[in-house]
């Protein structure tokens, strides 16, 4: 199914299902330690990503089991609240 602005549905998505998170932050250290936080004893990968080309801006891929959508989406917030992560996708 392709989303875009005129698609009003949802996906279906069926759980347990892998779901990955890309993370933007300033600081490359202190980005891995916020996945680490934020996974806490989940089981997870994590592999460094791009870095800007000025150097400001680096990523991580992090990618786990999420039972159901409630999990991902708390994830996501905790991701989205932390203080060294700037953006989350």
């Amino acid at each position: 199914m392709i989303l875009d602005d005129k698609t009003q549905e949802k996906p279906q998505i069926e759980y347990p299902t892998q779901w990955g998170f890309k993370l933007i932050g300033r600081d490359q250290e202190a980005l891995h330690a916020a996945i680490k936080d934020v996974m806490g004893d989940k089981e997870h990968l994590c592999h460094l990503g791009n870095t800007s080309k000025t150097g400001k801006f680096h990523s991580y891929n992090a990618s786990c089991v999420v039972a159901h959508e409630e999990e991902r989406d708390r994830i996501f917030k905790a991701f989205q609240d932390h203080d060294d992560v700037e953006m989350v996708m």
